[in-house]
This record gives structure tokens, sequence and C-alpha cells, in this order.
């Protein structure tokens, strides 16, 4: 199958990937995450490959992390199925999951081997920082789009009070705020 490419209002085409791509896509987003994809998840989605736009990726992530299970998972199953139904579900998901899983074993192995080692430990420190900082830069990047949008700005803003100010429990503050967002968001005239 070829990628197709679909004109989009904001001058910037986006493409329709094939399900090679979509599996290969995963594939390079997998061997190249480390402790958590979503950074390079979006920045291949959106501005390298161009299958979303911003605003497409942020509203399609929100519904992956209010599903059950990991959030990069439920993302490539739900861009699998968007562009190429099942079979791209499955080519998204397995080309995600495929070599990480066998490095993973082989690291485990290895570090069964090696786990009092002083360097190696310094090492994971210092990935768990990389991994840190990425994920900060994706959250301001997904910030952007929400500035011209009062209503998920506030419920984000509300979110961010209540679990790490007020120390609220995460399921509560989901079960009110969530529906809240969702009323207020239909309510309110686009």
């Amino acid at each position: 199958m070829t990628t197709e490419t679909v004109a989009t209002g904001e001058d910037l085409a986006l493409t329709t990937p094939s399900t090679r791509e979509l599996f290969t896509g995963f594939l390079a987003l997998g061997l190249i995450g480390f402790g958590g994809v979503l950074p390079l998840a979006r920045r291949m989605i959106v501005e390298q490959r161009r299958w979303l736009d911003g605003t497409q990726f942020t509203e399609l992530l929100g519904l992956c992390q209010f599903l059950p299970g990991g959030n990069i998972i439920n993302l490539s199953v739900a861009i699998g199925l968007h562009f190429r139904g099942i079979p791209g579900a499955i080519a998204s998901l397995l080309g995600l999951i495929a070599a990480p899983s066998a490095i993973v074993i082989a690291l485990g192995v290895l570090y069964q081997h090696f786990q009092h080692d002083a360097a190696l430990n310094h090492m994971f420190a210092g990935l768990a920082a990389a991994a840190s900082g990425l994920l900060i830069s994706m959250a301001l990047k997904m910030l952007v789009p929400l500035l011209k949008k009062p209503v998920p700005l506030i419920i984000a803003a509300l979110f961010f009070i209540a679990i790490t100010l007020l120390r609220l429990p995460l399921l509560p503050t989901m079960l009110v705020l969530a529906p809240l967002g969702v009323l207020i968001t239909w309510k309110l005239p686009s």
C-alpha cells in the first residue's frame, strides 16, 4: 500500500500511512524509546511523519489515557485502527512491542549477572533523568493546543491542583473532573 496525502486547513499535508509504515514507524519508536516513548511518539506522529496534527494527537492521547492500559500501547492501537482497521492496529502494536520485549528480556538476563555494579546503577539514574526531561518537554508541547481552548486548560489545571497540590486520589478526581470536562465542552459553543 502507498501513503496517501490529506490536506488540512492548516496548510500542512497529513499523510495516511500504510500497514507496513505503521509497523515500521512504531518499531522504530519502540527501538529508540527507553522509560517512556510518549514524547518521542508525538514527535514521530505529528512532526516527522505527519500522520496527525497536534490537536488530533492531543485529543487521541486524552482518550487513550482514559482507557485502561499503557498510554502508548493504546495510542498505537488507536492510530492503527484509525488508518487501517484491525490489520493496522495489529501492525502498530506488534511494531511497538516486538523489539523492546526482546531487549528487555536480554537486559534482564545481563542485569541478573551485573546487578551489584556501581557504574550500572549510575547509568540507570542518568537514564531516569533523561526520561523525565523528555516527559516535561512533551507536556509543554501538548500545552500549546490547549492554550487556545480555555475549558480543557482549566480542567487540566484543576487535575494538576487536585492531584499534586491537594494530594487527592486519582480515581475519584477523574470520576468528578472527566465528566465535568465533557459536560462543559459539550454545552459550550465551539
